[in-house]
């Protein structure tokens, strides 16, 4: 075997099997945060957006989170479900609704962006600043 194949089969090495490792790190690190809030990652996600801007279209949450809409739809019935949002009329598109933040919802916010912000640092603990904002540079790159 020469070195082109050996270097081809190192998966452990490979750029899809450590993001995905990384991923699975920052999960464990997120539930561990979040233990007692029973909110998974993606919840959590929809939730900041609509604190970054309530009410929110489904279609328009699912293009900034890059979730599609049928997930999306899952997420939302979950999070309605347990209170913290609700579907309001949309007041221009009848056949949209805007995702609206209840008070529950809106009361989490102050209680798990510290949570969040903590895990965060744990995840990226190994990393100096430069690192961290290079990583999330790459990682906007890859995205996109």
């Amino acid at each position: 075997m020469n070195e082109k194949e050996k270097e081809q089969l190192d998966i452990g090495a490979s750029v899809g099997f450590l993001l995905a490792k990384a991923y699975q790190r920052a999960s464990v690190l997120f539930k561990e945060a979040f233990e007692g809030y029973d909110l998974t990652p993606r919840q959590f996600g929809l939730l900041g957006f609509l604190w970054q801007e309530d009410g929110l279209t489904q279609s328009e949450l699912s293009a900034r989170s890059q979730i599609d809409r049928t997930t999306m739809g899952g997420l939302i019935d979950r999070l309605e479900k347990e209170g913290l949002l609700a579907r309001r009329s949309h007041p221009e598109d009848r056949r949209a609704h805007r995702i609206c933040l209840t008070e529950k919802g809106k009361a989490l916010r102050p209680l798990l962006t510290p949570l969040a912000a903590s895990a965060q640092a744990r995840f990226t603990a190994r990393l100096d600043q430069h690192e961290v904002e290079t990583l999330k540079s790459l990682l906007q790159k890859i995205r996109s």
